[in-house]
């Protein structure tokens, strides 16, 4: 199937690229088509400008045609997965800023229609997320605060997808105090749900 793999991490070094390359070698074996975009790599801006913001809703084909190749990917995409560091209990920035301006009306969703409606979903090509992260909190934690960046894209963005859309959240918690076995095994855990997807 067709992989958007989304990659947010300034330094091409560390073990979230190791996650990246793992899982982007593991799909592409499993003869799937993988499509990265390496934000940093890209200089992705992520501010919306105010110039954005006003066509957002009045004009929103002049943002889609300034992010066409994104738009085009994420139309593209039968799965989605997006590797990152938890940083300050969330993405960083530049996925964030991402999400913002990519993730349009008319691509992304449709508004509801009135004022307790929630939001449509317009992705229905994508019948699969991934979520895999990292975080220097430990798990119970993150659980006390909400989890927020879990509940971004699981709760967040996953009615955006397929009705049916299925969704894995993978997280290595503590990462500060993880010994090298232990990567190992979360990056071998990551391969096995990767080689599932189906």
């Amino acid at each position: 199937m067709n992989c958007l793999m989304l990659w947010a991490h300034p330094d091409e070094g560390s073990y979230s690229a190791a996650l990246m390359q793992r899982a982007r070698l593991t799909l592409e074996q499993a003869g799937h088509v993988v499509h990265v975009l390496d934000l940093y790599r890209l200089g992705f801006d992520p501010v919306l400008s105010p110039l954005e913001k006003q066509s957002y809703l009045a004009r929103t084909q002049d943002n889609v045609d300034a992010l066409a190749p994104h738009v085009e990917a994420l139309r593209w995409a039968e799965a989605m997965i997006v590797v990152y560091p938890t940083w300050m209990y969330g993405p960083p920035a530049i996925l964030k800023g991402w999400l913002d301006r990519v993730m349009l009306p008319g691509v992304a969703f449709e508004l509801g229609g009135a004022r307790h409606r929630p939001i449509r979903g317009c992705l229905g090509n994508i019948r699969h997320f991934i979520g895999i992260t990292t975080s220097g909190s430990p798990w119970w934690w993150l659980r006390v605060i909400g989890d927020p960046g879990r509940s971004l894209f699981m709760k967040g963005l996953r009615p955006l997808f397929n009705l049916r859309c299925r969704a894995r959240w993978l997280q290595l918690h503590s990462m500060n105090y993880q010994t090298p076995a232990a990567r190992e095994r979360f990056l071998l855990r990551v391969e096995r749900t990767l080689r599932a997807l189906r």
